[in-house]
């Protein structure tokens, strides 16, 4: 008798809780503590960004009206919360836009989770730069392994979204989980507490997609809220199941039923932890727009550089993944005049247009070509735009399909005035691992989010900390940057 008992067994839980310790004592590696910067510097951006929209600012609203004891900052304001408060504003500031990164194939929204947890718990815990780093890239990589474990490659989606649930709501609590419990200095047993407990707390499901409200937007900071919580009840003791992930009435088997296989999650969990890295295939965002229509943009771009004048156009063909046509083509008398700016932004025809009428270098307000002046309700009314859209056909492109849902290709043709044709495929996303935003691109994309929000100077002030928090003794700098108010206040 050794005394053993299954609790000892190494669980998936347990292995990334020691994944997590280990590499909270051992240092993040280099490129991976920049490019988390770069996570970090996105994220700001787009919350500044929503600082005026619904619904972030009535949550902003109830969190203060619960108050309490006041550690951490809530972006854009001078208050300070609770860190499960700051958590919860800070994630569905991030999330309002939908401009946040993007998990593939997963279909995931890590940061947007992770990051406002990691931030609230690093300032009530004083935590250092590089603790705040590495605890938000090991928080962003729980959350996409575990999107990943269920990633169905015959059916070319996730069983979570195909099971109707928010994918990016429930990973995304675990992964706050693990930052925050990371940063609160738990070993490994108080991390694997914490994932069983968050594992609890971990909800969100899609219908509002199809039929409408504004919930979607709460998800990510629910889940940061949510994540802080199960790192605090993990702190002062409580405890969690450590085969909550793969165990006969834990996570997987509670959200996607027969759909499991408990090897296969296994692996997608664990196999090369610390080694490989899914945090390393995280796609940013250049444009303010549903992911679908990014590379129809690009190559409208891209005909317009080659002096192709949209005054010539006299039909265009958008050749798209034939899943994504439900979401950027259908019904295509809508996609061709949308009802609002919002609803621009999920129109191939619309996408298309505007790129092809963006100044070819890029956009006044943001250096990167299309952005938030293309989305208001008037740009989506503009007759010039609606001309344009009222040309393109969407249709399936078998190469493009291939390719999904890796990558969100497209592949545009024009039919000139005098007759020929002129075509640009796009077969690798701007903003992705393979073609990726270099620093220089993320600090136009942050000033360009932040110009409406906050003064030049504060902007600049908090690029400036982001880009050298590796080194921060705390997160003081940085968080007195964030309180930085609206112009004129």
């Amino acid at each position: 008798m050794t005394g053993r008992t299954p609790h000892d067994d190494p669980t998936p839980a347990r292995l990334l809780a020691r994944f997590a310790a280990r590499t909270r004592d051992d240092g993040l590696p280099a490129e991976l503590r920049e490019k988390t910067s770069g996570h970090l510097l996105d994220l700001l951006g787009n919350s500044l960004a929503a600082l005026s929209h619904q619904p972030a600012a009535a949550v902003a609203e109830l969190a203060h009206e619960w108050g309490g004891a006041p550690v951490a900052t809530v972006i854009g304001s001078p208050t300070r919360l609770p860190a499960p408060s700051a958590a919860l504003v800070n994630g569905t500031l991030a999330h309002s836009l939908d401009f946040d990164d993007t998990h593939l194939p997963s279909v995931l929204h890590p940061s947007a989770s992770v990051l406002p947890a990691a931030l609230a718990t690093a300032e009530a815990a004083e935590a250092p730069g590089a603790a705040l780093l590495a605890a938000a890239a090991c928080g962003i990589e729980t959350t996409c392994r575990l999107g990943m474990a269920q990633y169905d490659e015959a059916l070319g989606n996730s069983v979570f979204f195909d099971r109707g649930l928010h994918a990016t709501a429930i990973c995304g609590t675990i992964g706050a989980a693990v930052a925050s419990a990371m940063l609160r200095g738990l070993d490994d047993d108080g991390i694997c507490a914490a994932i069983g407990i968050a594992a609890s707390m971990g909800s969100g499901i899609i219908e509002a997609n199809r039929t409408g409200g504004t919930v979607k937007r709460v998800h990510c900071g629910w889940a940061a809220h949510a994540g802080v919580v199960a790192a605090d009840m993990a702190r002062v003791g409580l405890t969690g199941p450590p085969t909550v992930l793969e165990g006969r009435f834990g996570f997987f088997r509670a959200f996607c039923g027969d759909r499991f296989d408990t090897a296969a999650v296994t692996a997608a969990l664990t196999a090369d932890l610390g080694q490989r890295w899914e945090t390393q295939r995280l796609f940013l965002k250049p444009y303010p727009c549903n992911h679908f229509t990014h590379a129809g943009v690009d190559a409208a771009m891209r005909l317009r550089r080659r002096g192709i004048h949209p005054d010539r156009i006299r039909a265009l063909t958008l050749g798209a993944p034939a899943p994504v046509l439900r979401t950027i083509a259908e019904p295509a008398a809508e996609k061709a005049r949308p009802r609002s700016g919002y609803h621009a932004a999920f129109s191939g025809p619309y996408t298309v247009a505007a790129g092809l009428l963006a100044p070819p270098g890029g956009a006044p307000d943001s250096g990167l070509g299309v952005f938030h002046a293309d989305f208001t309700d008037t740009a989506a009314a503009d007759p010039a735009r609606l001309a344009l859209a009222a040309r393109v056909t969407c249709v399936a492109d078998e190469e493009c399909t291939a390719a999904f849902p890796h990558q969100f290709p497209a592949v545009l043709t024009a039919e000139l005035d005098d007759g020929t044709t002129a075509t640009e495929r796009v077969m690798v996303n701007r903003g992705s691992p393979q073609d990726p935003l270099e620093a220089h691109e993320l600090t136009t994309k942050f000033l360009a989010n932040a110009q409406h929000a906050v003064a030049p100077e504060a902007a600049r002030a908090l690029t400036d900390e982001v880009w050298q928090i590796d080194g921060s003794p705390d997160t003081t700098g940085l968080t007195r940057a964030l309180s930085a108010v609206a112009h004129g206040t």
